[in-house]
């Protein structure tokens, strides 16, 4: 039987996808309005994307921050991510501060999952979920790739890879450019679910082209799917209210 990844209230891995929301607010008061809005809506997890954040190279004010949108989202699960230029993320950085700035929010004890980039070096992936389970912190490690589809039997290793290291949720997000890619990416996914890995995955195909893969999850493998607020995190994300509706009705038919 497949792990199931509980936090707070929501347990990833079982039933319908859980849907999840990216603030990707610059300041301070925005990321709390974005937080308002996650509180007020059928969200089941936030994620916080710093590299969005003004002062994400000011660990005292990421705090600062992390410690207000906690305010608002008492009992709603919260994804750190710090994605890297490399990754597709809005600054680049070094290891170092990649490193230190993952330590210290996990340190906060504020977040209940961290997204760790497959990119990095074996040793330093394990340090960071180590600590993150230390601190009763799960960790996704995901890949990313903004400008095409892997071979099926590649985005099957990147997620097998994950786990391996000690994944509770290992990611992977691919570019489409034809409708063969998007198959590829869903039954990359059912092949490491059915085969591989015996915890929760997401697995998303990006853009307009991709939509199918934010909605399938359920027959497909994948257990969590990024929804748009206000503005999005990455390219073809849909409304949430929109989302949701959708999801359920392919839920009540399976």
């Amino acid at each position: 039987m497949s792990k199931l990844v509980n936090v707070k209230n929501i347990v990833i891995g079982e039933g319908m996808p859980k849907i999840c929301v990216s603030m990707v607010g610059e300041t301070a008061s925005e990321l709390v309005a974005e937080a308002e809005f996650i509180k007020e809506h059928e969200v089941d997890i936030a994620e916080w994307r710093v590299d969005f954040f003004k002062e994400s190279l000011k660990i005292e004010k990421v705090k600062e921050a992390l410690r207000e949108i906690r305010k608002v989202l008492i009992d709603k699960p919260i994804i750190f991510t710090f994605r890297t230029f490399t990754e597709g993320g809005k600054i680049d950085i070094d290891t170092k501060y990649y490193m230190e700035i993952n330590k210290a929010v996990i340190e906060t004890k504020l977040i209940d999952i961290v997204d760790i980039e497959l990119i990095n070096d074996e040793k330093d992936i394990r340090l960071l979920i180590k600590q993150a389970h230390q601190n009763n912190i799960k960790a996704i490690v995901s890949s990313h790739d903004f400008n095409k589809t892997l071979p099926k039997d590649e985005i099957i290793n990147r997620l097998v890879t994950a786990h391996k290291l000690g994944a509770d949720i290992p990611k992977i997000a691919v570019m489409p450019n034809s409708a063969e890619d998007v198959i590829t990416l869903l039954d990359a996914s059912r092949i490491a679910k059915e085969k591989y890995i015996d915890a929760p995955i997401i697995a998303v195909s990006m853009s307009g082209k991709g939509i199918i893969s934010r909605l399938s999850g359920e027959l497909f493998g994948s257990s969590v799917t990024f929804g748009a607020a206000k503005n999005s995190s990455a390219p073809g994300q849909v409304q949430v209210e929109t989302l949701r509706k959708m999801i359920e009705l392919l839920h009540s038919s399976m």
